[in-house]
């Protein structure tokens, strides 16, 4: 429970609806950034030559953007409005869309990946530290709803993705991009400058180890669906028909993101590792349409508890008030996960096939549930 009072940085009203309203769209816009690219991966291995570690490359270059971003974010944060960072993240995407609308080769993309991931991370930082300054108390709920909007842009990014070709779907998202500008300048976002501050020494805990690893295992399995499985998966289906199925374990991942705030955190991150390891099993070692949607449900919902329950245990570790520098680097770790799994996800199926990428999955899966152990801080 925070420890500001009940009546700082609180929204009443219809504003305070509309404010909701606004982050959690612009959460799902966020997210439609990570996923839009799932469906066009086939398409631009097709155009550049190149395979599943080329295309690894270049979904990775989206996350490493986002480590920045979140530093960038994390320190403006602090001095400026949650509004500003928000504004400043939307500008930046908008500029690397534009490097797909008007591209060129595989490193230009590469480039405008990389300025997309920026603006995210700027994006992601304004809108939990907005949700954070508008709800004191109420911080796991309220971003456990975040998450599901974050899975729900989950849904809307393989639906533009579906759009055909390269420049359409990423023209399509410019367009959402610089729409979302508007309420966000008609809005008046809570300004909560200096509001939040630092607590290096809650990066020493145990629950904050047991946070970063249960966020990295849920980027580490988005980034496998993400960044490795579209290849395989576009053996037997078509762009469109990718972007049906991933969005359809998005609304997976939305509703139990939202179902899972009734589990204690820790329950849903242990829960997690199960569904996500069995799930990605199925997924990379079948070959049969039916197979694969079951997996992803499975998969899905393990991403759900694990978004939810991270957050959580991160609440639980630092306060609200003192979150900023475990908030950062509870998000670059996360996104190192999404890094990750092209990195080394595509490589590992080059060499090995699909199934070997739920090898990887499990790994994180053993690392999570150690830091699960008997709570204490060290």
């Amino acid at each position: 429970m925070s420890s500001r009072p009940a009546s700082e940085g609180r929204l009443s009203g219809a504003r305070s609806g509309a404010v909701y309203v606004l982050l959690l769209a612009l959460g799902a816009l966020d997210a439609a950034g990570y996923s839009l690219i799932a469906p066009v991966l086939p398409t631009l291995a097709s155009l550049t030559g190149g395979g599943a570690t080329a295309m690894g490359m270049l979904v990775a270059t989206f996350p490493l953007g986002m480590v920045a971003g979140f530093a960038v974010g994390g320190a403006a944060v602090q001095r400026t409005t949650p509004a500003k960072v928000i504004l400043a993240g939307l500008l930046l995407i908008c500029a690397g869309c534009l490097g797909f609308v008007f591209r060129t080769g595989l490193v230009d993309l590469c480039l405008a990946r990389l300025v997309m991931g920026l603006g995210s991370g700027c994006l992601w930082l304004g809108i939990t530290f907005a949700t954070l300054a508008a709800w004191p108390g109420r911080e796991y709920v309220c971003m456990s709803r975040v998450f599901a909007a974050y899975s729900v842009g989950g849904l809307l990014g393989p639906l533009l993705g579906a759009i055909h070709g390269v420049r359409g779907p990423f023209a399509a998202y410019l367009l959402l991009t610089a729409a979302a500008v508007i309420p966000l300048l008609v809005l008046r976002l809570p300004a909560r400058t200096g509001a939040f501050t630092t607590d290096r020494s809650a990066l020493r805990s145990r629950d904050f180890r047991a946070a970063a690893a249960g966020i990295a295992f849920a980027v580490l399995g988005l980034g496998m669906v993400e960044g490795v499985l579209p290849l395989h998966f576009g053996t037997k289906l078509g762009q469109s028909q990718i972007a049906l199925l991933y969005a359809a374990t998005s609304v997976v991942v939305a509703t139990v993101a939202v179902l899972a705030a009734r589990l204690r955190p820790r329950r849903a991150l242990l829960g997690s590792t199960v569904l996500m390891v069995v799930g990605f099993t199925a997924a990379g070692a079948g070959s049969a349409v039916p197979v694969w949607i079951g997996a992803l449900v499975l998969v899905g919902a393990g991403i759900g508890m694990a978004n939810t329950g991270s957050i959580g245990v991160l609440l639980e570790a630092v306060p609200a008030e003192r979150i900023v520098t475990a908030m950062v680097l509870w998000s670059q770790i996360g996104i190192l996960g999404y890094l990750l799994a092209p990195v080394l996800g595509g490589p590992l199926a080059d060499a090995h096939g699909y199934a070997a990428v739920a090898g990887l999955v499990a790994l994180a899966a053993v690392m999570v549930v150690a830091e699960l152990g008997p709570r204490g801080r060290t």
